[in-house]
């Protein structure tokens, strides 16, 4: 008997396409696509000269291939999923960037828009499909939602880690510390 690592799922588990079981690996592989998207948003546009501009079009250009792929597949695959993930990180970065370094927006205010972007996301989302649950994303419009959700998650994230670490000047170690005190306690509370 041949032994697979694959288990088997019940049905509406197989049309689900994103990750079904949250598990450790699940939160660690977030975490380094979290800090691929801070790292390589920033290695683009400074160090490498490409400019915040140019590197927030060709890295939209590039996530929108990648979305649309994702979108289009008829089940969850693994590394399109996260590839998927890594790219929304690198655009979301980039568009708090946008706002505060181009176009001058203060973080606090960056930080209320997108966190009102994501009520009114999660709003909408509720009110269309009456289920925010992760194993229901079994249609293209509720992965919508569920994409728009992550790029706000992942702008507010930015906007909130920059808010913390420059602007309180708390500095990087200590936002650190404060943004995964927070997630502990919610961890902990659910």
């Amino acid at each position: 008997m041949q032994h697979t690592e694959r288990t088997a799922q019940p049905d509406w588990a197989q049309a689900v396409k994103v990750p079904v079981v949250i598990t450790l690996y699940f939160w660690l592989i977030k975490i380094m696509a979290t800090t691929v998207g801070e790292t390589a948003a920033d290695y683009l546009a400074v160090d490498l000269h490409f400019g915040l501009v140019a590197t927030t079009v060709v890295m939209t250009v590039l996530f929108l291939g990648v979305l649309t792929a994702q979108m289009r597949a008829s089940r969850y695959i693994p590394w399109l999923y996260w590839l998927t993930v890594t790219l929304i990180s690198v655009v979301g970065t980039l568009v708090t960037d946008n706002l505060s370094d181009q176009l001058g927006m203060p973080l606090p205010v960056s930080a209320l828009l997108f966190a009102l972007a994501l009520a009114a996301t999660f709003a909408g989302w509720w009110a269309s499909e009456r289920t925010l649950s992760i194993h229901s994303i079994d249609t293209r419009k509720r992965e919508a939602f569920y994409w728009a959700a992550i790029l706000f998650t992942f702008a507010l994230g930015t906007a909130g880690g920059d808010l913390a670490a420059e602007r309180l000047q708390l500095g990087y170690a200590m936002s650190a510390v404060l943004f995964g005190g927070a997630i502990a306690l919610t961890a902990a509370a659910y």
